[in-house]
């Protein structure tokens, strides 16, 4: 198992170095570099859209997974998890001078968080490499993943490198994991599957460019319910 690994190492040297540096970051590429981040979200989400095999399947089970989101309150957990977490170091650590409020701070956080642990690259990555030992897909998205990290953590400061530990807890699950999913899986459903989060990547780019304020993390359950839904439509909606 490299690509977990790798891909939480350059998260952890990214958010460090942005947050070491902080103001000396020069303040185009500060607010520059997010766009181009959230660019390449969308443009990573219209690749995994397009792929879909059951269009209907992606669509009820954005909805669905939504509403759950919605009604476990998924993202206020994280914003609430995040807060507790930038206390903590906030009070061993100065804060950045960013001159964000708490919402734009956990609207950027939890944008990020979904960049780095739900990304279509990070999952299908994980699967593939814990499948063939191929750990190519896992280390180009390291060189992304780098780079945003030390550019948000500017922003964010040093609660950006706590965002490791979740993205390699979920890669290391899906790597050991991938050996008995994939078995029980068809095309159609990884289609599907990666369409939802196509369509959850192309939102969080809005939300990293600053265009409009998705519920992110509200939506993350629709990836649990897009596999059965795609296994339900292919069983009793196609002849």
């Amino acid at each position: 198992m490299i690509g977990p690994f790798v891909n939480g190492a350059a998260v952890i040297v990214g958010g460090l170095s942005g947050a070491v540096l902080g103001e000396r970051v020069s303040k185009n590429l500060r607010h520059r570099m997010p766009m181009i981040f959230g660019c390449a979200s969308m443009g990573l989400g219209i690749a995994m859209v397009v792929k879909v095999k059951f269009l209907p399947v992606a669509i009820l089970a954005l909805l669905l997974g939504s509403i759950l989101g919605e009604v476990i309150r998924l993202e206020a957990g994280i914003e609430k998890v995040a807060g507790i977490v930038r206390r903590m170091i906030d009070r061993r650590i100065a804060p950045p001078s960013n001159g964000l409020s708490q919402e734009e701070y956990m609207e950027k956080f939890v944008a990020i968080l979904v960049l780095f642990c739900a990304s279509g690259t990070g999952i299908f990555g994980s699967m593939k490499e814990g499948m063939t030992g191929d750990a190519s897909l896992l280390i180009v998205k390291a060189f992304l993943d780098l780079f945003t990290a030390g550019i948000f953590a500017v922003a964010l400061g040093f609660p950006v490198v706590t965002l490791a530990i979740p993205q390699f807890i979920i890669q290391t699950c899906l790597f050991f994991g991938a050996a008995t999913i994939v078995p029980l899986t068809t095309p159609a459903m990884i289609a599907d599957f990666s369409a939802v989060g196509g369509l959850i990547m192309f939102a969080t780019g809005f939300q990293i460019c600053g265009i409009v304020s998705f519920p992110i993390a509200n939506m993350l359950p629709a990836l649990w319910v897009a596999m059965p839904i795609s296994a339900l439509w292919a069983q009793y909606f196609v002849n």
